[in-house]
């Protein structure tokens, strides 16, 4: 198989590819990035491209005032998936592959940071390599509705819409099955102050304390990158 053109959205310096990563140059695939968050950005030419991969950050997707890129990112995204792209979001990512699809994007009743079961629907496309139930970490305030023709394939308690697929070639995951153990101390440096009690919202000596569910989150994502490279 011919390596593949991997590029990828950076919003925040410190929430990267994470396991991707590992898996991305363990296949010889090549890695590319954008990074919204720098004071020049380039977007490639779609044709230069296989995948795109949009990765989480703070902001929200009706944020524009505050981040004007935002319209632009998610038109790439729109043209990505019109072009028949693979293209995978991390929850701030699958946010903006339900608006570039459409779908309305607006605070959760409920925000979720810390280890959390999500219940995946194992009667779809993602059937043989998704468990009934997993612990997973989350760092999200947003959801989403789900966007007109994707199919949903993962829930939590406080948040309906975990992941979806549209056609064979989307997907957009809500929790971070990416993140190493390092990664997740590194978000709870950055976003502490985010971190005030609530019924799902862990504190950082909770979440660092289960930190080694990483390991089996990346099994997963490990998983669907298989998936996502066979489809």
């Amino acid at each position: 198989m011919q390596p593949l053109r991997i590029h990828y959205f950076e919003h925040v310096p410190f929430e990267g590819l994470g396991c991707i990563e590992d898996w991305a140059r363990q296949q010889g695939h090549t890695i590319t990035v954008t990074q919204w968050h720098a004071p020049t950005v380039v977007l490639p030419d779609l044709l230069s491209i296989d995948w795109l991969i949009v990765m989480g950050g703070p902001m929200g997707v009706y944020e524009t005032d505050r981040h004007i890129w935002l319209p632009a990112e998610q038109q790439y995204i729109a043209d990505a998936i019109q072009q028949g792209k693979k293209v995978l979001g991390i929850c701030l990512g699958s946010q903006l592959i339900a608006a570039a699809l459409g779908a309305k994007v607006y605070p959760n009743k409920e925000k979720e940071i810390g280890w959390f079961p999500v219940q995946f629907n194992i009667t779809g496309a993602l059937a043989n390599i998704l468990p009934p139930e997993q612990t997973v970490f989350h760092w999200h305030g947003d959801t989403f509705d789900l966007p007109a023709n994707a199919t949903r394939f993962a829930s939590t308690a406080a948040c309906t819409n975990q992941g979806f697929m549209y056609g064979d070639r989307v997907i957009g995951l809500q929790f971070h099955v990416e993140v190493r153990s390092n990664d997740v101390l590194k978000m709870v440096e950055h976003g502490d102050d985010e971190l005030t009690p609530a019924p799902y919202i862990q504190s950082a000596e909770a979440i660092a304390d289960r930190s080694a569910l990483a390991d089996g989150a990346n099994e997963l994502m490990f998983e669907i990158l298989e998936y996502m490279q066979k489809a």
